[in-house]
């Protein structure tokens, strides 16, 4: 059985747009954090953000198969490994 190559590359596209999100998610922790510890409300609404975006991509990895949405958290993983390795 062979798989169509169009799907793989869906499959591609979703990994690496989930590792651009996973490190921008991760990544924007950080700033998040320091609003929160700053006593700034508008570290409310860039959680909210982060997690909204996070969850619209997931849904729209999610609409087009488990496969690809398995390939999206992957990259998403990858995004946040590559992120803990680079801050500390």
């Amino acid at each position: 059985m062979t798989a169509d190559p169009t799907f793989l590359a869906v499959m591609l596209a979703a990994a690496l747009a989930g590792i651009a999100m996973g490190m921008f998610h991760f990544a924007s922790l950080q700033r998040v954090t320091r609003l929160l510890v700053a006593g700034r409300p508008a570290a409310v609404g860039l959680q909210v953000a982060r997690f909204a975006l996070l969850g619209v991509f997931l849904w729209l990895c999610a609409k087009s198969g488990w496969p690809v949405l398995l390939a999206g958290a992957l990259g998403v993983l990858a995004g946040r490994a590559y992120v803990l390795r680079r801050l500390g």
